[in-house]
């Protein structure tokens, strides 16, 4: 009995809300025997505690005030001071119901009753025997239930067990030395106990574990099992009060050197201030010197302001003081009210164009007319422009000379791969290493309120988790929005509706529809054989002398060598790859100038072939006579036009059709249809139906590494299938592209300039196209196409008559 009243002594003034209590240490008795067991109630009162669970041996003071509570004691105090003792589920519950509560609970015997000055009564309990819930057998005005005992499996002389309750002890011992709220005497009483039960028991009571964890313990069985669970929870115990107290010693650490750093600044600030006074106090200063010649927007002003005198009641060394000095040095350098004079001088507009771009007349005009509106209008709610087509031919360089005509400062963002939204709109000025958006950066840089801001590769912006780019655009480029355009890292509202947005695209297909919708789309095509060479001459050539040296060595380039070049070594829509090729030469030209070797003042065929090597493409292959199942089809991709070849071969065979050469859905439903319409009309070709269920067609595309998809391949698969079946050699020099149906109809395609001008590179004479494609050839230059013949057609049988030979 001293024992308890120790450990009673030891939580002594312990104040617990209604139903709430701590586990104290057990009396330490040992197990019931049989007759005690047999003599014990099946039909007693239950009470629900809120926040724990008891267990056997182990006594708990216990504060009570809940009605049923009170009345539950009462009738237990005349009914041999028997109750029993479950958990509740939810201890917010202030009325639980037998669904509330958990259905295995402890038999307890009430040891003492104290009655408090306040009016509750306090009982000592001490946990007996765990049950099982039958029944409930009474809800009002207190619970009683029926009950069914359950037995601990003990081990009979296992070692394993005796380890298991060692380790117990030893990791409670710790978490007790660790713990600065835990009485001393407590690791003295764990070491006094030698029952082990009782050990496991009043650990369980006494680990800071959730209720639910603990019921699980109370509910299991096997007091093995039991002490094996206890474990894992004693070892997740142990490693918080470890880190607590790792914590709690890292942060007392911290506090003495912020003290000595605080004593060593007022120190230094007493030396600068003998020295002529605080560095930082100066940089504010320079700050507000800064924004006198600033007209800033209200909002802006007063931000400003706010910063200001929050930097100056912040001390230099903390964090935030250099997060505030950049926020508003970014707002100092930005052009809030800063424009460059437009000159919207259209004459001298149309010789920067002429002198920058060769060609693209239809290209400048429209730029002109777009400048026209802007000088008449003058606040620039216009469309914004965005140039496609293929790659290298000047959309960027388009760009630049809008800027130089009308005197404005250039800006180039490019957007390819970019698939952060922050990246155009900023981050948080609470993220460490935050920045303005690019945008911003851009204007800050170029120190201007309305440049010329190149948005290139806008098809090409990613979208992933990150955020979706193309979205943040759609403010940006919206007249109606974009003079408020709002910068995460600024947190201010900045003007855009004066910059001269042009945004660059390879296709429109790869493009958000709502952000095309907010875009003035102006095609760019391909350029021609003729084109390239008077680009060559004017822009190319010069560039490279510059490039390597050569601006006093005599070279010159005569039209046939540069167009051998073009045409036997590129096959582009651009100039890139012939930019590329005439630095090969002039590399190798500087090389012998460097060696003192001669060199010829005009660059020749022989010189060409000497430095490029043999010629890479030829037209032979296109011209030559093809046997019977080969036509020659027109075809578009994103970096220009591009011939192809549609082979169709027969062989024996039941009617199976073959379609290879890595070919997309459209172009396979077109050789379907094809084959459908020549099956249907085989009799108007002289075709003998059997032909179709006795041969197998194998229709190949060559280049099968490249995929191809679309439907301007449908004529060309027609004419070569039919070619195939009547063994009609197709004529020379002769490419189609259009789109077929089932009633034998030819539809227009897109892209024809491309297709046309990469015909002409191939030395193609005769192009079949649909009728309504027309208008799309009277587009192009007629010097480009000097030397073709156009056939317009609507039906199918045109083609075949005009392509099929006789025999």
């Amino acid at each position: 009995m001293s024992e308890m009243k120790a450990m009673f002594d030891m939580f002594t003034g312990v104040q617990e809300q209604e139903m709430e209590f701590m586990p104290i240490v057990p009396l330490g008795e040992d197990e019931m025997d049989e007759q005690e067991k047999g003599s014990l109630p099946t039909e007693i009162p239950i009470i629900a505690l809120r926040n724990t669970v008891l267990f056997p041996n182990v006594v708990l003071p216990i504060t009570v005030a809940r009605e049923k509570s009170v009345k539950a004691i009462t009738e237990a105090q005349k009914a041999g001071k028997w109750i029993g003792v479950v958990a509740q589920k939810d201890s917010n519950n202030e009325d639980p119901m037998p669904e509330d509560v958990y259905q295995v609970g402890t038999l307890a015997r009430i040891v003492k009753q104290i009655k408090m000055p306040d009016g509750n009564t306090t009982i000592f309990i001490m946990g007996r025997m765990r049950f099982q819930i039958e029944a409930f057998s009474q809800v009002d005005p207190y619970f009683t239930a029926h009950i069914r005992y359950l037995e601990d499996k003990f081990p009979q002389q296992d070692a394993e067990f005796d380890a298991l309750v060692s380790s117990i002890k030893d990791h409670s011992e710790r978490i007790a030395q660790q713990s600065p709220n835990m009485p001393t005497e407590t690791s003295i009483v764990l070491r006094n106990i030698e029952q082990q039960s009782f050990l496991v028991h009043f650990v369980a009571s006494n680990i800071a574990a959730k209720l639910s964890e603990k019921q699980a313990l109370l509910e299991e069985n096997d007091i093995k099992t039991r002490a094996e669970k206890l474990l894992q929870l004693l070892q997740a115990e142990l490693q918080l009060v470890e880190l607590k107290n790792e914590i709690t010693n890292k942060t007392r650490a911290d506090i003495d050197r912020q003290q000595r750093e605080y004593f060593l600044q007022q120190q230094l600030k007493s030396i600068r201030e003998e020295l002529g006074g605080d560095p930082n106090e100066r940089e504010i200063k320079d700050l507000q010197k800064r924004a006198e010649g600033i007209t800033w927007p209200e909002s802006a002003k007063e931000l400003f302001q706010k910063n200001i005198e929050k930097l100056e009641r912040m001390h230099p060394s903390t964090p935030d003081y250099s997060v505030i000095y950049n926020h508003l040095d970014l707002m100092l350098d930005l052009p809030w009210s800063s424009y460059t004079q437009d000159s919207y001088d259209l004459k001298k507009a149309q010789k920067i164009l002429d002198h920058d771009h060769y060609g693209m007349d239809k290209i400048k005009d429209r730029i002109l007319e777009y400048l026209a509106v802007l000088k008449l209008k003058g606040d620039m709610k216009s469309p914004i422009l965005c140039f496609v087509g293929p790659p290298g031919i000047g959309k960027t360089s388009l760009g630049r000379s809008i800027a130089n005509a009308i005197n404005r400062k250039y800006v180039r963002l490019s957007l390819g791969g970019l698939h952060d939204e922050s990246e155009l709109r900023g981050h948080r000025k609470t993220y460490i290493g935050a920045m303005p958006g690019r945008i911003i950066q851009s204007l800050r840089k170029v120190k201007s309120a309305n440049p010329v801001f190149i948005l290139d590769e806008i098809d090409k912006i990613g979208k992933d988790f990150r955020g979706d780019p193309s979205s943040a655009l759609l403010e940006i480029l919206d007249p109606e929005q974009n003079n408020s355009f709002y910068d995460n890292y600024l947190e201010l509202e900045f003007d855009l509706s004066k910059v001269l947005f042009v945004a660059t695209a390879n296709t429109l297909a790869d493009i958000q529809p709502a952000l095309r919708d907010r875009l003035e789309i102006i095609q760019l095509t391909g350029y021609s054989a003729e084109e390239k060479i008077q680009i060559a001459k004017r822009h190319l050539i010069p560039k490279q002398k510059d490039l390597h040296g050569l601006n006093k060595v005599p070279m010159k380039f005569n039209d046939k060598v540069i167009n051998k070049i073009v045409q036997e070594y590129t096959r582009e829509s651009g100039v890139r790859e012939l930019d590329r090729l005439m630095a090969s030469i002039m590399r190798s030209t500087a090389k012998d100038v460097a060696l003192e070797q001669k060199v010829s003042p005009t660059v020749s065929d022989q010189q060409v072939e000497k430095v490029l090597g043999k010629p890479r493409f030829t037209n032979d292959i296109y011209t030559k006579g093809h046997p019977p199942g080969v036509a020659v089809g027109l075809a578009w991709t994103y970096v220009g036009g591009d011939i192809l070849f549609i082979e169709t071969g027969l062989s024996k065979g039941k009617g199976g059709l073959t379609l290879t050469g890595n070919l997309g859905n459209v172009m396979k439903e077109s050789a379907t249809t094809a084959l459908s319409y020549l099956k249907a009309h085989a009799a108007e070709y002289k075709i003998e139906a059997q032909k179709f269920e006795e041969q197998n067609i194998h229709i190949h595309v060559p280049e099968g590494a490249v995929p191809k998809d679309g439907p301007s391949a449908g004529v060309t698969m027609l004419t070569a299938l039919t070619s195939a079946f009547t063994g009609r050699k197709i004529k020379p020099f002769l490419a189609m592209t259009g789109e077929i149906t089932l009633r034998g109809q030819v539809l227009p395609v897109g892209g024809i300039k491309e297709k046309v001008l990469a015909a002409k590179r191939a030395g193609i004479k005769d192009v079949i196209l649909c009728e309504q494609n027309q208008k799309d050839v009277e587009e192009i230059n007629k010097a480009y196409i000097k030397g073709m013949k156009f056939h317009y057609v609507s039906e199918m049988s045109e083609v075949l008559n005009f392509a099929l030979m006789k025999k």
